[in-house]
């Protein structure tokens, strides 16, 4: 993962370059002492530019500037990068980036006679203090491999030589082994022993450094904008240097170059953002229960029913962390709710994970926490936000952790590369703050975060949709005199199982779910205003049967039970949350949704795009067309129920009891009658014997 590092030996190494020489003119083969050199350093974000065709990896540095070659193609304002479409920065350059510089060593010419002749070579003096010597063990040399013959002493002083590919093999080896140790041991060295931060790189990509005494320098990356994943290799620096053959240079070994003109590149990326949502129950079908699988049930788009509990999950895969100067600053998250769902405090869960899937656990940080700082705040509109800020303790955790990144050729440090998983729970509201219908109940979340650049950050945007609904029964008597109080009503979701127990709101005269019951004794009992409306507000899209258990006196209940049925399906039109990150723009950029992954980190991105839903309805299978709420489309399900009045039975009461004597008296009188034809009948019969 080493890009780039640079030891000189009277000329520029640095791992992209190569060099060539011819014969030099006597005045220019030789250093002339009273010069002082510079630096002039141009950074580009060569991995946008390697992708999008305009900059490959051939190009051959040379230590001379390039103003018609690589800083008229990188710097080229009508290319720009996505990680510069903030306008920050010219085409591929990157703002922001500081360099440090500290002098480690003097040049000496040292000869020697050898076998009868005269050895002469360049060497690099340094003086074996405590600092100089904890800069030698950083790039894995010893004061051991020192050029023993060249050692004296100046101005009362002990100076060791080294020979440059002792330097240049030593700083090698030791970043291939451990970049990450070596990269943060020569940025304390540096610090330590005073050196030099130059002005961060401009819209240009540029910085530089004037007057500089002859000898070799150490350079370091110290602070990046947050986009830079992977900074410059700490290099050194000989001022002057020798001429090298190149792109732009054809004169290699001829001549001294004291004023020096480089071209590191980094290696850049984001991190990625993706918050989904699901209802808690799992007894609603729609998923498993799992509380460890990133996919059971969790979408972009979801249903509820209020009272409903709603899982959330925002995931994210952590930057890459390669040095102190990668090191995060901050790494918050802001999540807002719609007004219509509540958060329920206390249960947010932060877990690491060592793999995208968030299967292979690194550590869990739970609530409260001194990892990280969860707030609270209300929206001028009304909604929930919740700010979830690492702490000190936290970032360095992050930053430095040995707990996944331990091998001996460590490049990467802390949680570089892992996934974060944030949990929490929500409850949707039973009042008229929810929006009903299409619209939907928008939960965005921003992440915003920073390296040790701290005037720089980027932000990245997602968001999930929460869907609700109702249902709206016009109640009718066929002959308009009914009470409406005696009419009750039974909801019952065929999907889930479920009654539906609800209050009414009395000044609103709207029903609102506030819950489940599985047992038909607990179910609420729905009753019209007095103007015959029965509204009931918070169910989600499923299959309810509604049955009329009571009726006005003189009334005849419904024969059949009601099925309302709500569906969704997916609308043609694409959630607009990411069109509003102006500065996290790779996330959802096409661009980059087929990428070579080794060419970035965390890339490819996954595409978050995704479509709204919209709702329909059937009443008894019959389709009806959904009312809206305000400005929400399909949000009610519209229908009416008549109640046909019972055929009238006999009456009874002080009007009707002169039937029965009436009665009485008619049958005595036909006993009577009877009795007499008998007799007579019987005597008749007697005579004629």
């Amino acid at each position: 993962m080493k890009k780039l590092f640079a030891l000189l030996l009277a000329i520029l190494v640095v791992s992209s370059f190569s060099i060539t020489a011819f014969a030099a003119p006597v005045d220019e083969a030789t250093i002339d002492t009273s010069r002082t050199g510079s630096l002039d350093i141009y950074k580009y974000d060569l991995t946008n530019a390697e992708k999008d065709g305009v900059w490959d990896s051939s190009y051959v540095s040379t230590g001379v500037k390039d103003a018609n070659g690589v800083e008229a193609v990188l710097g080229d304002p009508n290319r720009v990068s996505p990680l510069n479409a903030n306008g920050n920065a010219y085409g591929y350059c990157i703002k922001g980036v500081e360099f440090t510089y500290v002098k480690v060593a003097d040049i000496r010419t040292f000869t020697e006679s050898e076998n009868g002749a005269e050895h002469i070579e360049v060497l690099y003096g340094i003086a074996p203090t405590e600092q100089n010597n904890a800069f030698i063990s950083a790039i894995g040399v010893s004061t051991n491999d020192r050029y023993t013959p060249a050692d004296e002493v100046v101005d009362g002083m002990t100076v060791y030589y080294y020979r440059s590919d002792v330097l240049i093999d030593g700083l090698k080896a030791a970043l291939d082994a451990n970049a990450t140790t070596v990269k943060n041991a020569l940025e304390k060295y540096a610090h330590d022993n005073h050196g030099v931060a130059m002005t961060e790189t401009d819209a240009y990509g540029h910085t530089g450094a004037a007057d500089l005494p002859l000898g070799l320098y150490l350079l370091i990356e110290t602070r990046v904008p947050e986009m830079v994943t992977d900074t410059t290799a700490p290099f050194l620096v000989s001022l002057p240097m020798t001429s090298v053959d190149g792109t732009n240079a054809s004169d290699g070994g001829t001549r001294w170059i004291y004023d020096v003109t480089l071209y590191p590149k980094n290696l850049t990326g984001i991190p990625s953002l993706e918050k989904t949502l699901r209802e808690d129950k799992a007894d609603t079908g729609k998923h498993n229960g799992s509380t460890g699988d990133i996919t059971d049930g969790y979408a972009h788009t979801g249903t509820a029913s209020a009272g409903d509990t709603i899982d959330y999950q925002i995931i994210s895969m952590l930057p890459s962390i390669t040095s102190a100067a990668s090191y995060l600053t901050d790494y918050t998250f802001i999540d807002t709710l719609s007004k219509g769902i509540t958060y329920n405090k206390g249960d947010v869960l932060l877990e690491f994970f060592k793999d995208e899937g968030c299967t292979d656990l690194i550590t869990s940080w739970n609530e409260p926490s001194d990892r990280f700082l969860v707030s609270y705040n209300t929206a001028s509109d009304g909604a929930s936000v919740m700010s979830i800020e690492m702490t000190a303790s936290g970032l360095a955790e992050i930053n430095t952790s040995k707990a996944v990144y331990t091998g001996a050729s460590m490049v990467n440090s802390g949680y570089s590369d892992c996934t974060l998983r944030i949990t929490y729970k929500a409850t949707m509201n039973s009042d008229a703050s929810v929006t009903y219908g299409d619209a939907g109940n928008p939960n965005d979340v921003v992440l915003t975060w920073k390296r040790s650049n701290t005037s720089y950050y980027d932000t990245l945007v997602d968001d999930c949709h929460v869907y609700v609904y109702g249902i709206d029964i016009t109640k009718q008597f066929s002959d308009g005199r009914g009470d409406f109080s005696k009419v009750e009503f039974i909801a019952h979701n065929d999907n889930d199982g479920y009654y539906l127990v609800g209050k009414l709101n009395e000044a609103e005269g709207i029903w609102y779910v506030t819950g489940h019951a599985a047992e038909e004794k607990d179910a609420t009992h729905f009753i019209p205003t007095k103007d015959g409306k029965l509204v009931i507000k918070g169910v989600e899209d499923d299959s309810y049967v509604l049955t009329e258990v009571q009726t006005a006196n003189g009334y005849t209940l419904l024969k059949n039970n009601i099925r309302v049925v709500i569906s969704q399906t997916e609308s043609d039109k694409l959630c607009g949350i990411y069109g509003t990150d102006t500065l996290g723009l790779i996330q959802n950029d096409p661009r980059y949704k087929d990428v070579d992954p080794g060419l970035y980190h965390n890339m490819p991105q996954k595409q978050l795009a995704h479509k709204l839903l919209t709702a329909s309805a059937t009443v008894d299978s019959n389709k009806v067309s959904m009312s809206s709420d305000g400005a929400s489309a399909n949000a009610f399900v519209p229908f009416t129920v008549i109640n046909t009045r019972g055929f009238d039975l006999p009456q009874t009461g002080s009007y009707g009891n002169w039937m029965f004597p009436m009665i009485g008296l008619s049958m005595l009188t036909l006993c009577v009658v009877g009795i007499v034809a008998l007799t007579r009948k019987s005597k008749k019969k007697a005579q004629n014997t």
